[in-house]
């Protein structure tokens, strides 16, 4: 019997599979529940590995629908006996006072989890994404940039980000006082914490040992521990105590051609959809009516079964054909449509979704239960395999990548990947 290390909720599915990664990386075992899940499974799970990760939706909701979301499942985390619970968040900080908003996620943790303070890490190194004196910087195309000058997080459609320093960028979504400790203190950083009058406070890390020395910090203090983060703080708190499981697999026995959906409008996932059709995949705006994206899935199983690898991009969907219902819906809607037809008819083995909010709704729509590591053939690139009640599902091989994750030539690497 495992005694529980630490649980954790992330705000979508692809944030959700990058801290299970992160911890399985340092030797901890997990499970990663797609939807709140019973007691009774909760309970097996925390009894059976060493992380347990319920992966939700908050990150697009409106704090009014986020209590919903989020409460229970911070209770039945909680339940489990974590000494540490996270929420996961994105590593760009993505939040408004309208939609995900991490005020609100700091006022419900400490209401339901403990109200004391609640640390803070948005940085993840390895993943170009950095914290100084409470400031913060995202790397794109190679270079750096302060966040609100991130050619992408600047312009982002629902989030914009308009303010680096992430004190006041939060600020302005609860009343609550937040804070930052600097890394130069960091020597004595479980102190300060424990001494820390602000409701939360922002973590530097601009290197693997900060994120380690946070990851210690919490160690150290008073259980349970409600901290918000991306997955440099699961990073951290999995370095601070490693695990013995084995190293995850970098391959998998999956071959054959590639199924995308994508409901990124992020412009590397436009630049990676521009590298397949390039390579002579199949590459076609998403359709978001019914009857359409029926005759896509025709489309869909004829170039699959003859070897030909296909990417469906809501980027340039005709979004007037998604009628009365939300974007998001309808694009989710679509994309699983072919995605289970295809699956169905057994002539897709390795699917990848693209978007953060696209993964959590098709996932789900998909039927999948939970989720466990395959293989990290390299970088953050996770293969995952699903678990639910359709053996034709439970055949697939997913990854779930965000709208900003990968290099322009992702899809070509999946697809060359060994069997």
């Amino acid at each position: 019997m495992t005694e529980i290390r630490a649980a954790f909720y992330g705000d979508d599915f692809t944030g959700s599979v990058d801290a299970l990664l992160q911890f399985a990386r340092r030797g901890w075992t997990g499970r990663l529940f797609t939807t709140l899940p019973s007691a009774e499974s909760l309970q097996a799970a925390a009894h059976t590995v060493d992380v347990v990760g319920i992966a939700g939706i908050a990150r697009s909701l409106p704090p009014a629908e986020m209590d919903a979301e989020v409460r229970p499942a911070l209770r039945a985390l909680v339940s489990t006996g974590a000494p540490i619970v996270q929420y996961k968040a994105c590593s760009t900080a993505d939040s408004s006072p309208e939609i995900g908003s991490l005020g609100r996620v700091i006022e419900l943790g400490r209401e339901v989890v403990a109200e004391r303070l609640v640390p803070m890490l948005f940085a993840q190194p390895d993943f170009g994404r950095y914290t100084l004196f409470g400031t913060h910087f995202a790397s794109e195309n190679g270079v750096v940039h302060r966040l609100d000058r991130q050619p992408t997080m600047s312009t982002h459609p629902s989030t914009p980000m308009t303010e680096a320093d992430l004190a006041v960028h939060l600020g302005r979504q609860t009343a609550l006082p937040i804070g930052t400790v600097a890394r130069t203190v960091y020597g004595t950083l479980a102190e300060r914490l424990r001494e820390c009058d602000d409701a939360a406070v922002v973590l530097d890390a601009v290197s693997d040992d900060d994120l380690r020395v946070v990851g210690a910090a919490l160690h150290e203090l008073p259980s349970p521990v409600f901290a918000i983060g991306s997955g440099g703080l699961s990073h951290g708190i999995a370095a601070a105590s490693p695990g013995a499981a084995s190293a995850v697999p970098v391959a998998t026995r999956a071959a054959g051609p590639v199924l995308v959906v994508s409901g990124s409008r992020s412009p590397q996932t436009r630049r990676q959809a521009e590298a397949a059709a390039a390579a002579g995949w199949l590459v076609a705006p998403l359709p978001l009516s019914a009857d359409a994206a029926a005759e896509a899935s025709e489309s869909a199983r004829d170039a699959l079964a003859a070897g030909r690898s296909v990417v469906f991009s809501s980027a340039d969907a005709d979004t007037t054909s998604a009628g009365d219902r939300p974007l998001l819906e309808a694009i989710a809607d679509a994309a699983a449509s072919i995605v289970l037809a295809t699956a169905r008819a057994g002539v897709a083995r390795r699917v990848i979704v693209c978007g953060g909010d696209t993964s959590s709704r098709i996932t789900r729509l998909l039927g999948i239960d939970a989720l466990c590591i395959a293989a990290n053939p390299w970088g953050n690139v996770v293969l995952l395999h699903p678990h639910s009640g359709d053996a034709r599902v439970d055949a697939l091989e997913l990854l779930l990548k965000g709208g900003q994750v990968g290099a322009d030539t992702l899809f070509l690497d999946v697809a060359a990947l060994d069997g």
